[in-house]
């Protein structure tokens, strides 16, 4: 049982006459005999592939977009999983202190309750205040330096180091025990 091609199967049904069969014939081996010799020239499919060439270009760019998007993201995602490692590693834990310590967060006005050697600590700047998730921790001023440079929203309190100064014009007086800031 032989099978016939399509072409006489289309021709057999009446799709197709045979002038349209001789022609598609002689324009395949027409561009066969192109191809064979190497010049195979686009004739009239310019149009057609400078758009196809612009349409690839315009994909490429898209996708180096979406690449760069997706790269910000991941790294934006690796910078809060270092601040969060930073802070679980280096927090202080809070002693339960009678002295109420007051910062803001948000222009909301918050209050920490810490003992006074912790109070003095954030007084002079060695110790700082950071926000992780929806609770407050105490790290050491070093961390909370390392923290700013990365995403500095963590950081709610640090204030800057002080240490005694020789001609402080102050030095002579007391500060009242009784006085809290």
């Amino acid at each position: 049982m032989a099978t016939k091609s399509l072409q006489e199967q289309l021709l057999g049904i009446g799709l197709v006459d045979k002038k349209k069969v001789k022609k598609l014939k002689a324009e395949s081996l027409q561009l066969k005999q192109k191809i064979k010799k190497g010049k195979a020239l686009a004739t009239g499919d310019d149009g057609r592939q400078e758009e196809l060439k612009r349409q690839r270009e315009e994909k490429a760019e898209k996708d180096r977009a979406l690449n760069m998007e997706r790269q910000k993201l991941a790294e934006q995602k690796a910078i809060q999983g270092q601040i969060r490692q930073m802070i679980e590693q280096n927090r202080i834990r809070k002693q339960d202190g009678d002295i109420a310590y007051h910062f803001t967060d948000n222009k909301k006005v918050k209050q920490l309750y810490i003992s006074q050697s912790m109070h003095d600590d954030l007084s002079r700047g060695r110790l700082a205040i950071v926000k992780l998730e929806q609770q407050y921790e105490l790290v050491p001023e070093p961390v909370a330096v390392k923290i700013t440079e990365r995403d500095p929203s963590y950081v709610l309190v640090c204030n800057n180091r002080v240490e005694s100064i020789d001609d402080d014009p102050y030095a002579d007086f007391q500060i009242p025990d009784d006085l809290m800031w």
